[in-house]
């Protein structure tokens, strides 16, 4: 049972972090607004995905979770 312990705990605090992440994300000006996010607006109808965003986001979180294993 501990390793099993011990995964939902950094499983918890990785959740923690990436709350705390999304949380505070208007105050960092470049996230959401990078040059590949699609961001498509017509009429009364606007679609946007944050491509680029989703790609840098999911380098670091490996890149943690690679130091984490360590």
């Amino acid at each position: 049972m501990a390793p099993i312990g011990k995964a939902l705990i950094i499983f918890g605090l990785a959740i923690a972090v990436l709350g705390a992440i999304v949380w505070m994300g208007s105050s960092i000006p470049f996230l959401g607004r990078l040059p590949g996010d699609i961001y498509i607006r017509r009429g009364n109808f606007t679609f946007y995905f944050p491509l680029a965003t989703c790609i840098i986001l999911s380098i670091v979180i490996s890149i943690l979770f690679a130091l984490m294993r360590r």
